[in-house]
């Protein structure tokens, strides 16, 4: 009388791992580039945080209620410049949003991640002119598929950083 084993064979184990190679060797690159979407996903924070910031000192401008004011003193008594009752320029605005220690302003209030290097990773305030709003922006020339038409080139992906 034959015993009857079970298990696999040696066969079968050999393709078993010759099987999750390929599929290891296949997923490993949509996986490897997380720093690129980290970015992309802090600069859009970064964003959002500065629209907001702007909300905030603009609504501190019209308690006010003096249309020549050129400051407000925001919460923890952080002095905010302001030309037209928005924050004055980039810098103003970082500070306003608590964003000072983490980003940084370059190349004419284009701001950016501290220690960030891709130009297209960053996005554009413009200050408000006269009986305007201020803009914000991101630096590509054409838009991508799939972005606002008012704001062509935000939100910024990961494929700018």
């Amino acid at each position: 009388m034959k015993k009857q084993q079970s298990g696999f064979t040696m066969i079968e184990l050999i393709m078993v791992i010759v099987i999750l190679g390929i599929l290891a060797a296949v997923a490993l690159p949509r996986f490897a580039n997380f720093g690129a979407d980290a970015r992309a996903a802090s600069i859009n924070g970064a964003l959002g945080a500065a629209k907001s910031a702007n909300a905030i000192v603009h609504s501190a401008f019209l308690i006010t209620d003096d249309a020549t004011e050129t400051t407000v003193t925001l919460e923890g008594n952080t002095t905010i410049t302001l030309a037209n009752g928005y924050p004055a320029d980039a810098g103003q605005l970082l500070i306003a949003a608590g964003l000072e220690g983490d980003f940084e302003v370059v190349s004419t209030n284009q701001i950016q991640q501290r220690g960030n290097t891709a130009e297209n990773c960053r996005f554009v305030y413009t200050a408000a002119a006269a009986n305007g709003t201020p803009t914000f922006t991101g630096t590509q020339a054409t838009p991508a598929a799939g972005q606002t038409p008012a704001n062509p080139d935000l939100p910024v992906v990961s494929e700018d950083c």
